[in-house]
Parts: structure tokens; C-alpha cells; sequence
């Protein structure tokens, strides 16, 4: 191997491991905001063969994947290897950014080594560019296009932006240019397909050309005017995709909005400063700033001054100093689109800076370079990627759960209604519901145009036990968005349970114009019916609901369920197995498939039932105290114990599960144990009859005849005709000595 391949080698060796040591914390990062509609609510990503639905996203709804359908084919490619689990997700996004860092290095390197710049950075062409590549690799305003996983559409789209440059370079000095310019064009054709902004690189490789290469936009139109066509072209194709999303990304974007045109154009004064600010200084990040209202003349002149000084220097530098302008105008025309266009959420992402960062980073240490020299320079950048690389890593620690993550952004922006909706569903999540509720109703304060606050705020209150406070915020969601059947059914639910039925009904069938799965409005209507214990109305609900789906998982469970309530469980069986049969890891299904089965004296088959909810669902206590149980009736009081004794750690408050082992300990002839049980069961449950006997009846056995009197009349005048407390005293009676 040639010395140059080595020194290219150990560059793309460096830049990797850093970036693995500062992303090592986000594999096991979870989904979170947009990554749940486009991954878990995604059906276009479940498969990748034959390729079609996968390169067709949803569109119309504004979401990250809409008219991007090799971002969405990326997103198929890891729910074919894991499905949700996100491990698959992170890797994927790391190599991407690795790539990229590498892809900017021989950029760079190339660039240097250009007649231009060659007698000033030549020499030092590979330390210079790896410094500069390894900064920006290990920026912590990098952080959001990496690890939250569906900003790939940045990262993503930045490889392949990168590629297009890095593709035009190389084909310039190589013996097989045609080979490179197909890749160049490639490369941006998989650019635009991944994120709109990709529409930009012809634009760059144009000027790069012309800053370079030709020294002149008319020459270099006249040398590769054919190149730079074949570029230019790709954004026919690009016109396709955002065809497909209603020419507005599904509403995300409002062109007729004159308001909104110039509100965002203000506040857009104050992000790009941010921007600038983070590169330099990036403290404090933010996931989410929310909604920020335009400001004052005053505050928008403030804010405005440092991006039209930039601005201005650029377009001077573009004609006396190119190298600069070129660099100024990769972050401004890069930055424009979005900073321009009026978007309904986004006003401020750190994510955009994700390309525009590379110009600045370059462009500072480029200079640094030449005046302290480039050993100077990279040996400061040694340090310096330490300290950036600690950054990330403490960045990305932020990311490692939707609690940490949404507590973070609240706390940085206290007035951010969606930060505050978002924690709100986390805390939902968590099972805090009682602490969700004052975020959502602080969110609905902040922004009462929001449908989705409205309806986790009901939500909320309905799993509170709050069921009529909630239907108040079901039926604002429904007023601010129709078709939110989710409400409409949740609200026919709070009426149902009322006594409202002919109200329930409209509810429902609201719901069912606009749920795009029918299924699951019947599905509901049968989950409300058995709550009231009408189980026979419910199961014909469960019917229709698998008549109009047959892999309705839910519906065939929640029948078996309730023909076990109606003493059917024989054909309830036949409904459990259809559930597994579709989806065999449903701990609460087998769990209720045992109790089928043992009520009807198989307890052999119950047995495998009861052990696989176990397996699946490790805390699942009843599952845990009816396998022991089963296992002691079966004469396997060893493993029964092991059981029983773990559902005790797991809920120490429960009477049952300390009775339970307690038998099954007496039953063992470990006696001062099994009364040590009984009795931590009668201290959560002393007026309980049973409880009092089976104390008396452990202290009977361990030869402490006198103490258990007492247990037993406290049974019996619990319950005056528990007749094995009277038979007890009278069995003591009888063996007392006469006086």
C-alpha cells in the first residue's frame, strides 16, 4: 500500500473511532416526536420486497418521510432487520455520519491540494483536512441530526450531498471521468429523493467549479456545461416528490399566508444567530424551541444586524475573495430554504446546520492555518476534538430516554406548549398520569389550537378516573380536528360507561367515517360493552371487528376473554390460540389461555401457558402466582416455591401472593417459614377470617397449640360460621387437660 492510501487510511480510521467513543451512549436511544409517525405508525416501511411501497411514503400528512421515499427505504431496511428496536436505527445513522465526516475529508484534501490554494495548504493538505473533518464529525450541534433518529433526512441527505461535490472533484483529475460524473449525479439523485434540500448541490458544485476549477462562471459552463446539466436535471424528479405531498410537504409549509410569510421571515433573523452562536459557543442546545412569536422592530433589528453583516460580506467576498464567498455562500444558500419558507412547526431546528457547519469550520481554521500555520492549527485541533467529543457525549446523554430528553427541553424552554404536551405523554407513558395532567392543561393554556394536547389531556383524565372531565377535551379535539377518531372513540366510551348510550353511539360512529381501520371502532365499542360487564354484546362487536379484519389480534383475544367470563371457556380456547397463532408473544394471552384451560382440569397444558407469560413478561405477578400454584397442585413444590416466592419480591403487598407460598411451604414441611407468611399475609389483611385460621393452623403444627386458640377465635368471630375455626377450638378444647 502506497504512503498515501496509508495516510488516507489512518484518517478514516480516526475520524471513526472518535465518533464511535462520542456516540457511543445513543444505541439504545428510543423513538421519540416524529419517529414514532414514521416508524411505528409507518405501514409503507414493512417490508422491502418488492420495493415499491416502500419507496412510496405516506404523503399529504407533512410527515418527515412524506415525498422522501429513499429516506423511508432506509427506515424499511432497518425495520427489516429489527423491526422497532432502535439498536439498527442508531448504527445506521452513525455509519451515515461517519461517511460523511470521511466523504468531507477527502474533499477537503483534494481541495488543498487545488492550483489555488495548493502553495499555501498543499504541503499540509491531509493534517489540515482531517482536523477540519474531525471538528465537525464531533460538533455537538451535530447531535440532533445523528441521534434522533428520523433527522437522517439531514444526515442522510448530507452524505449524499457531499458525495456529489466530492464525485465532480475526483472526476476532474481521474483517467476515468465518466465514471465519476455518473457518480456525482447518482449521488444527488439520491439526495433530492432523501431531503429537498439536496436541491442545492448543483447549485455548489457550479460554484465550486467556478471558484476552483475554471475561475469563472462562464468558463465553467463552457468546460462541463454537460455535467452540470445532468445535475441541474435531477430536480425534475424532485418536482415528482413534492408533487406527491400536495406541493406543500401536507400543509407543513403555508404559501398563501401573507402573515405567516413575514412572521417567519423575522423570526428566522433570530435562528440563523443562534445558529452562528451554537457553532462557536454550543450552549445551551435545545431539541425543541417550540413556537417563538416574531418579534418587536426593535429586537427583530438586533437580531437581524449579525446575518445581514454575514450576508453582505459574502456576497462581497463572492467577487473579491472567492474562496471566502464560496464558503459564506454554502451556509447562507444551504440555510435559505427553510429559514425562507413559512413552516407551520419548525422555527428554529439545530439539525439545519448539519452542512452549513462543514463551510464555517473550514473557513475558521482554513484561516487560522494560514496565518499561525497549519501545525499550529491542527495541534490545537487535537485538543480541541477532545473537548468537542466530551460535548457530544454529554449532549447525547440527554437523548438516552423521552423523560430526560423532554425534562431537558422543558426546562431550557418553560414556555414551549409542545415540549410541554410532549413530556405531558411521557409521564402519561411512565404510568405518572396524575403528574402528566398539569402539563398537558399548562400546554392547552399556551396554545389552545392544538387537537393532540386536547386529546392526551383527556386521555389522561379518563385513565385518572376522571372519566366526565375528560369528555370536555375529546370533544375540543374532535372540534379542532374532525377526523381524530381516537377521540371520538374514547369520548363513546366515557358515555357508554355513563349510561348514555344513544350519545356513545354518535361518538362511534363519528369515529368510524374517519378511521381509516374500521375494525378498531368496532373493536372499541366491544372494550367499552365489556367494561360494563355486557359480554355477550360485546363479543358480537368482537365479530364484527375480525369479520371486517381477520388478523385483529385484540378482537380475538379480548373474545376469549370474555367468553371466559361467560363460563365458555372451551370455545374461549379456540379464540387465545387464534390471538397466538397471529401473535405468539402476548403474555396476557397465554396467561389467560392457562386459566382457561385449568378451569376445565387440564392443568398440563395450563402449565406451558402460565410459564411463557412468565418468560415474556418477567413482573407479570398473577402469571408468576398461578404458575406456582399449578406447580404445587402438581406435586413440584420446589419449582412452586421458586415462583411463589419471586411474586412475592415482585409485590410484597399482596396478601394472596404470601398465602400461596405459605401453603406451598407448609406443604414442603418448612413450618416456621410457611408461619412466617401467613402471617406477613394477615398483617396486610387482619380481618380476614382465613388469614387468622391459617396463622392458628401453622402455630397448631409447630406445636404452639395455646398461641393458635386465639387465631382461631379471631376467625370465628370474623365469621361466625367458618366451621373449620369452631371445629379447630373444639379439637383444643377436647386435648386440654382437665382441671
Amino acid at each position: 500500500m502506497n504512503p498515501g492510501k496509508r495516510a488516507s487510511l489512518l484518517a478514516v480510521l480516526v475520524i471513526a473511532v472518535a465518533a464511535l467513543a462520542a456516540y457511543a451512549n445513543t444505541l439504545h436511544a428510543p423513538l421519540e416526536f416524529d419517529d414514532l409517525s414514521s416508524i411505528q405508525e409507518n405501514p409503507s416501511i414493512r417490508q422491502l420486497w418488492p420495493p415499491w411501497q416502500a419507496l412510496s411514503p405516506p404523503g399529504g400528512w407533512g410527515f418527515s418521510v412524506s415525498g422522501r421515499p429513499i429516506l423511508n427505504y432506509s427506515l424499511a431496511v432497518n425495520y427489516a432487520i429489527g423491526g422497532e428496536d432502535v439498536g439498527s436505527y442508531h448504527v445506521f445513522n452513525l455509519a451515515v455520519h461517519i461517511l460523511a465526516g470521511v466523504t468531507l475529508f477527502g474533499l477537503l484534501r483534494r481541495t488543498f491540494t487545488r492550483p489555488l490554494l495548493a502553495e499555501k495548504f498543499g504541503a499540509q493538505a491531509w493534517p489540515l483536512a482531517l482536523a477540519i473533518a474531525l471538528v465537525w464529525t464531533l460538533h455537538p450541534l451535530q447531535t440532533e441530526a445523528v441521534t434522533y433518529i428520523i433527522q437522517r433526512a439531514e444526515s442522510l441527505m448530507g452524505l449524499f450531498f457531499l458525495l456529489t461535490l466530492y464525485g465532480f472533484v475526483r472526476a476532474l483529475d481521474s483517467s476515468r471521468p465518466r465514471w465519476w460524473w455518473t457518480f456525482s449525479v447518482g449521488a444527488c439523485l439520491l439526495g433530492v429523493a432523501t431531503k429537498e434540500i439536496a436541491a442545492l448541490a448543483p447549485i455548489m458544485v457550479f460554484l465550486y467549479d467556478r471558484t476552483f476549477v475554471s475561475g469563472g462562471f462562464r468558463e465553467a459552463w463552457r468546460r462541463h456545461r454537460w455535467q452540470h446539466g445532468w445535475l441541474f436535471a435531477t430536480w425534475l424528479p424532485l418536482l415528482w416528490f413534492l408533487f406527491s405531498t400536495g406541493g406543500d410537504r401536507g400543509g407543513t409549509f403555508h404559501f398563501s399566508d401573507k402573515a405567516m410569510w413575514v412572521g417567519h421571515a423575522l423570526t428566522q433573523f433570530e435562528a440563523v444567530t443562534r445558529y452562528f452562536w451554537l457553532t462557536f459557543w454550543p450552549h445551551p442546545q435545545v431539541f425543541d424551541y417550540g413556537e417563538i412569536p416574531p418579534p418587536g422592530p426593535g429586537q427583530a433589528i438586533l437580531w437581524a444586524l449579525p446575518v445581514v453583516a454575514l450576508a453582505g460580506a459574502t456576497l462581497v467576498a463572492l467577487w473579491r475573495w472567492p474562496v471566502a464567498g464560496f464558503a459564506g455562500a454554502w451556509v447562507f444558500l444551504i440555510l435559505a430554504p427553510t429559514s425562507a419558507l413559512p413552516a407551520t412547526l419548525q422555527i428554529i431546528v439545530e439539525h439545519r446546520m448539519y452542512l452549513p457547519l462543514a463551510a464555517i469550520v473550514a473557513l475558521v481554521f482554513g484561516a487560522a492555518a494560514g496565518w499561525l500555520g497549519t501545525r499550529v492549527v491542527t495541534a490545537g485541533v487535537a485538543v480541541l476534538a477532545v473537548g468537542l467529543g466530551v460535548l457530544t457525549l454529554q449532549r447525547n446523554a440527554v437523548y438516552r430516554s423521552g423523560q430526560a430528553l423532554w425534562e431537558d427541553t422543558v426546562a431550557k424552554r418553560p414556555k414551549n406548549a409542545r415540549a410541554l404536551n410532549n413530556l405531558g405523554l411521557t409521564y402519561y407513558n411512565l404510568g405518572r398520569i396524575n403528574d402528566s395532567i398539569p402539563l398537558f392543561e399548562e400546554s392547552r393554556r399556551l396554545d389552545p389550537s392544538v387537537a393532540n394536547t386536547y386529546y392526551n389531556l383527556g386521555l389522561a383524565l379518563m385513565n385518572a378516573g376522571r372519566g366526565p372531565e375528560a369528555l370536555a377535551p375529546f370533544d375540543e379535539a374532535v372540534r379542532i380536528l374532525p377526523y381524530y377518531f381516537k377521540a371520538s372513540l374514547n369520548a363513546g366510551t366515557i358515555l357508554m360507561k355513563q349510561g348514555r348510550e344513544e350519545e356513545a353511539h354518535r361518538r362511534f360512529a363519528q369515529a368510524m367515517r374517519y378511521d381509516p381501520k374500521p375494525a378498531e371502532v368496532e373493536f372499541q365499542v366491544g372494550a367499552s360493552l365489556a367494561g360494563l360487564g355486557r359480554w355477550n354484546e360485546a363479543n358480537e362487536h368482537y365479530a364484527k371487528a375480525l369479520q371486517i379484519d381477520p388478523t385483529y389480534v385484540e378482537a380475538q383475544a379480548n373474545w376469549g376473554a370474555a367468553l371466559f367470563q361467560l363460563h365458555a371457556a372451551a370455545e374461549a380456547i379456540d379464540h387465545f390460540n387464534a390471538a397466538l397463532r397471529l401473535k405468539p408473544d402476548l403474555p396476557d394471552v397465554h396467561f389467560n389461555l392457562g386459566l382457561a384451560l385449568d378451569s376445565l382440569g387440564r392443568l398440563p397444558e395450563a402449565v406451558p401457558h402460565y410459564a411463557e407469560a412468565v418468560r415474556l413478561k418477567p413482573e407479570f405477578v398473577d402469571a408468576r402466582l398461578n404458575l406456582g400454584i399449578a406447580l404445587g397442585r402438581m406435586g413440584k413444590l420446589p419449582e412452586s416455591i421458586a415462583q411463589l416466592q419471586q411474586a412475592v419480591r415482585l409485590r410484597p403487598d399482596l396478601p394472596a401472593v404470601h398465602a400461596n407460598l405459605a401453603t406451598a411451604l407448609d406443604q414442603a414441611r418448612r413450618v416456621p417459614e410457611a408461619l412466617a407468611e401467613y402471617q406477613a399475609a394477615l398483617r396486610l389483611q387482619p380481618e380476614n377470617p382465613v388469614a387468622q385460621y391459617n396463622v392458628g393452623y401453622a402455630l397448631l403444627e409447630s406445636g404452639r397449640g395455646p398461641e393458635a386458640r386465639s387465631y382461631f377465635a379471631a376467625a370465628l368471630r370474623l365469621e361466625p360460621r367458618y366451621t373449620a375455626a369452631r371445629d379447630m377450638l373444639r379439637r383444643l378444647d377436647e386435648a386440654a387437660p382437665a382441671h
